[in-house]
């Protein structure tokens, strides 16, 4: 459930906020009050009766949340009883057959059957092993699902169950030597011999020989062993005709990984947390593989062949004598299997990130035949074009696959049919498509777009051959949308920049009236406070871009003409938009400054979520480029713009944020009087693998892009006051970045810099105490420099 408060017992008076007036914004205020806003409903999905939608929430500001239940006829939300919970959750996560009348779900490590109609329950298993992951195959016939890593079947008709895959650890055994083949040349030599010489011992030996010969010619049947060597398995599907189990292999990088010491524990003694790998450390390696139950083989997925398999990344220009024959190492995930399971799909990406091929795989031979190639020199990625669990991609039909690229600059809907190659591009424009449903029926799809404004969410249906897309929410904002099955209604958390996440409910169509279910529990004196309207404005860059920023103006009369410059953190995120932000304490934060007369703005820059293939990768190969200079062009614009003083100019932010915090005090004299920079990454080669390679490369192949994007290269240049906060037991960005930062600071001389440290905190403070201490550090920090 989404938080817009902090877990953490406050004990008020009897004149409680909910019996005051409104008074000032505070730091304290905002930071450690638990009824302050209220929580807003989250984890939506629906019940099997296509008639109840569930969620998660805590309008009573209980310890935890609960499940709730609203229906399309009674919208009051009703909480669900406990005992309830857990096999509604199991149901949600089921798998319905091909007319979908059936549902069979995993519930508490037993295997179920749901008949939809009826209401009718049957248990398939019942045994102390978890059986998990239960999906309909052999033409709806079976139902297969894993126990102890292997499939087994149940037949629906027949009520057998049979074992499908046998995946042993170690490798497979060598044929047993013959008699004469074993022991040293001198032992061989007398058993040849007496071979030779002595009837008695030929005649013993053919009996033997036959004997063996009958016995394994009419042994029964067993099934087949899949070795897995000194690898693990990491994943195993049937296909849908039940003839092709495909099935991944990975074997753990011997890699070191980070300790994080943790001061403050119950024993008294400091605890060792183990963390992650910093970028460059060895990765896992990864094998994919078909066992064709019928032909009883085993088939490994060619992936040597891929068109570009040998290309260089352009950055190895600047590095000679790379050598460009080398065949780069790809992954590859589960096969998607069109609903007959005629063919197979994969996603494949090359391990140095350049490089997408949507495959199709030859299931006689292992060889995969490419139908799609998406090249980028940065990196590639985009929404629904995550690696493995994000990826957006299935089948129309038989022949016609599915799938998200960015080949035009943005994230858009592609089909393409398998036998021809033949591909067609459905969405076109100068906007992503975000989120991608295909209909029960593969008619249609419903597709999640910001085509409004790069700042919104709206839900569309548009048919599995293009056309003209029939847009189904209205109100300005975002939606966050889960669809009933019977695809008869739609449910969704909807917000806006002053509003947080609510749930409503509306049938599916175009125009239809939406009803709102739930409504937080506010405190009076959070929703006397005239919480401002942030004003999404765009401003030119330097380079002629447009970019996107949120701005908060204070009243003519209280501007004191200094500004704040807030830097959001990365990962792929936005927050120049138009609904409520997950930075809902700065967001307050934000109301404060401006309360006391500042002019704030918050920057989508370069790298921001939203904008497309160009402004995503805009930082590649160096952070601290483009994206501060977005930063300091906010600076001017504020200056020439909206009369705000030049040299009473601040900058804070949390996590990325902190590292463009940092260089924005390090590497732009003079634009910043004052710099908060909290849970910094200092040093991107101490940063972790998957995030950094990406963006970086890697530290031994691109030292380049590493020594330009790393503050602690650059502390010299410190100019202004700065601030730096950081949480002792952060295991994203290790307290060790912050601390080596310090160390290079005092050896430099520097003297304008504090360090406040937070005992107790990860990456993302919990304790209402931490929070409060840093704000006020920032607010002191901004007041006492930029208001003199």
């Amino acid at each position: 459930m989404t938080k817009w408060v902090l877990p953490a017992i406050i004990f008020l008076s009897a004149n409680s906020l909910y019996a005051q007036q409104p008074g000032p914004l505070t730091v304290e205020k905002i930071m450690r009050d638990p009824k302050w806003i209220g929580t807003s409903p989250d984890n939506l999905f629906w019940g099997t009766d296509n008639q109840t939608i569930y969620f998660s929430w805590n309008p009573d500001q209980q310890l935890a949340d609960s499940l709730y239940a609203a229906g399309i006829k009674n919208h009051t939300p009703v909480k669900t009883a406990a005992a309830d919970r857990s096999l509604l959750a199991a149901r949600s996560r089921g798998r319905y057959n091909a007319d979908r009348t059936l549902l069979t779900y995993s519930y508490q490590g037993d295997v179920y059957l749901l008949e939809l109609k009826s209401g009718k329950t049957i248990r398939i298993t019942q045994t102390t092993a978890a059986e998990t992951n239960p999906v309909f195959s052999f033409g709806d016939q079976q139902i297969v699902y894993e126990q102890n890593r292997d499939l087994f079947a149940w037949n629906r008709s027949t009520g057998l169950t049979t074992q499908l895959t046998s995946f042993t650890t170690g490798n497979k055994p060598a044929p047993e030597k013959d008699e004469l083949e074993k022991g040293n040349e001198q032992e061989k030599y007398l058993k040849a011999q007496q071979l030779e010489l002595l009837t008695i011992v030929r005649d013993k030996k053919t009996k033997k020989d036959a004997s063996t010969a009958f016995n394994k010619q009419n042994e029964p049947k067993s099934l087949r062993k899949l070795y897995l060597g000194d690898k693990k398995l990491s994943y195993a599907q049937i296909s849908p005709d039940g003839r092709y189990v495909d099935y991944h292999l990975f074997k753990e990088a011997d890699g070191k990984n980070t300790i994080v010491p943790e001061f403050v524990t119950a024993s008294g003694f400091t605890t060792d947390i183990h963390s992650r790998e910093k970028v460059g450390a060895p990765q896992d390696t990864r094998e994919s593989f078909i066992y064709d139950r019928e032909r009883d083989t085993v088939l490994s997925v060619v992936l040597t062949d891929l068109p570009g398999i040998r290309d260089l990344p352009d950055y190895s220009k600047d590095y000679p004598g790379r050598d460009s024959a080398k065949v780069r190492t790809v992954s590859i995930s589960g096969l998607s299997w069109s609903d007959k399971g005629t063919h197979a799909i994969a996603d494949v990406r090359s391990d140095d990130n350049k490089d997408r091929w949507i495959v199709l795989v030859d299931l006689s031979s292992g060889k995969v035949k490419s139908l799609n190639r998406q090249r980028d020199e940065a990196w590639i990625a985009g929404p629904g074009i995550g690696w493995l669990t994000n990826t957006n991609l299935g089948w129309i039909d038989e022949n016609t696959c599915w799938y998200q690229s960015e080949a035009s600059g943005y994230s858009h809907l592609y089909t393409t049919q398998v036998v021809t190659g033949a591909t067609t591009q459905l969405t076109k424009g100068n906007y992503e498509v975000q989120d991608v449903t295909l209909s029960n029926d593969k008619k249609h799809f419903y597709i999640v777009t910001n085509e409004v404004h790069p700042g919104e969410k709206q839900l569309y249906r548009i048919g599995v051959n293009g056309g003209k897309a029939e847009r189904l929410t209205a109100m300005e904002g975002a939606h966050e949308v889960s669809i009933s099955p019977d695809e008869k209604w739609i449910a969704y958390r909807y917000s806006y920049s002053t509003k947080p996440w609510e749930l409503y409910l509306q049938p599916n169509s175009a125009g239809a009236k939406p009803v709102q279910i739930t409504n937080l529990a506010q405190s009076a004196e959070f929703k006397a406070y005239p919480w401002r309207d942030p004003q999404v404005i765009t401003f030119t860059a330097r380079d002629n871009q447009q970019v996107y920023a949120r701005l908060y103006t204070p009243d003519a009369a209280k501007k004191n003409g200094a500004a704040v410059i807030f830097v959001h953190g990365a990962g792929y995120l936005q927050n120049a938009h138009k609904w409520w932000s997950s930075y809902f304490r700065e967001y307050m934060f934000h109301n404060l400054l401006t309360d006391k007369g500042y002019t704030v703005l918050d920057v989508d820059y370069r790298g921001s979520a939203g904008y497309g293939r160009n402004w995503r990768t805009g930082i590649y190969r160096y952070m601290g480029g483009k994206d501060l200079d977005d930063e300091v062009d906010a600076a001017k614009y504020l200056a020439e713009k909206l009369q705000v003083d030049a040299s009473r100019i601040g900058i804070y932010g949390g996590s990325y944020g902190g590292f463009m915090t940092l260089m924005a005090m390090f590497t732009k004299p003079g634009v910043f009087a004052a710099g908060a920079a909290l849970r910094s990454v200092t040093d991107w080669a101490h940063y972790n693998h998957g995030y950094t390679s990406n963006i970086l490369n890697e530290p031994f192949t691109d030292s380049i892009a590493y020594r330009r994007s790393s503050p602690i290269y650059f502390a010299g240049g410190l100019k202004g006051r700065l601030l730096m906060c950081h949480g002792m037991v952060d295991t994203n960005v290790h307290f060790q970045d912050i601390v080596r930062l310090s160390q290079r600071l005092i050896e430099l001389g520097k003297d304008n810099w504090e360090l406040a440290v937070y005992p107790v905190e990860d990456h993302g403070f919990t304790t209402p105490s931490s929070w409060t201490d840093e704000y006020k550090r920032i607010l002191h920090l901004f007041d006492n420099t930029l208001l003199k």
